[in-house]
């Protein structure tokens, strides 16, 4: 019997031949795991590789899916995630197929749901060889980051409301092994805050905007300034602090080009 990341129960006759991923992170992992023709649905926002949406049927973005597209596409399983799909879509997912649902909050789960991946879908050197190969790049990393200083950090996902990475949640474990002290640590996951507030808070060193979900630009930069006074404001890119699949294969050097340049 195999489980997901939930320990559900995830009930298969056979290898699954037919996908669906409703999560643009585990999308790029299945197509590194060698399994891009076993693809046949796929989200909006399952962007890398850049090809997949001209090949592959879109069924919808992560939480607003057409349950009948996918339905149509007989999928011998689909894959979900907790944190990017409702609860509501897993319930009608599970009519149509097994779902398995992954539940990430740090490298050692990553480790876990490719390892999940590797026996679900008969491709366990594979993953293997992701699992290694990422395993290197966080040792090697953390060689790279022994020495440095500590600094304080506001990790921005959205505006309006003004919105942060918190606690329990993959950007603040990520955060964490780079030495960031995430002043918003101790709040809810992704908690609204108010920039007048912000240096009675945690007063950062660093604040990063990300480059998803929301599109932050100078302006939004501009704005910050006028509460962080000696912070600096840095965009980052989100996917090397929340795409959670083989993207971390080239998060850790990208890590490295961060503190560089700050």
């Amino acid at each position: 019997m195999l489980f997901d990341q939930l320990q559900r129960p995830v009930k298969l006759t056979h290898t699954p031949k037919r996908i669906v991923c409703l999560v643009p992170s585990q999308t790029e992992l299945l197509v590194d795991l060698g399994l891009e023709s076993s693809l046949v649905g796929i989200t909006k926002f399952c962007v890398h590789p850049v090809h997949l949406k001209k090949t592959i049927t879109v069924v919808g973005g992560t939480k607003n899916v057409h349950i009948d597209r996918i339905k149509a596409l007989n999928p011998d399983i689909i894959l979900c995630n907790k944190e990017e799909n409702t609860q509501e879509i897993v319930a009608a997912c599970e009519q149509i197929a097994p779902t398995h649902v992954a539940d990430i909050y740090t490298l050692a789960d990553v480790y876990e749901l490719i390892s999940q991946y590797g026996q679900l879908f008969a491709c366990r050197t594979q993953a293997r060889a992701i699992i290694d190969k990422l395993q290197f790049k966080v040792n090697d990393f953390s060689g790279f980051i022994q020495d440095k200083p500590v600094k304080k950090v506001a990790y921005f996902i959205w505006r309006n409301p003004w919105m942060a990475a918190g606690n329990n949640t993959f950007i603040d474990h990520l955060l964490r092994l780079n030495k960031f002290e995430n002043i918003y640590h101790n709040k809810p996951r992704y908690p609204e805050v108010a920039l007048k507030k912000i240096r009675l808070e945690g007063d950062p060193d660093l604040v990063f905007l990300s480059s998803e979900p929301y599109p932050f630009k100078e302006e939004h930069a501009f704005e910050l300034g006028r509460f962080t006074h000696h912070a600096k404001t840095v965009f980052v890119d989100g996917e090397m602090f929340s795409w959670y699949g083989s993207r971390l294969l080239k998060a850790f050097d990208y890590f490295k080009q961060l503190h560089n340049r700050i």
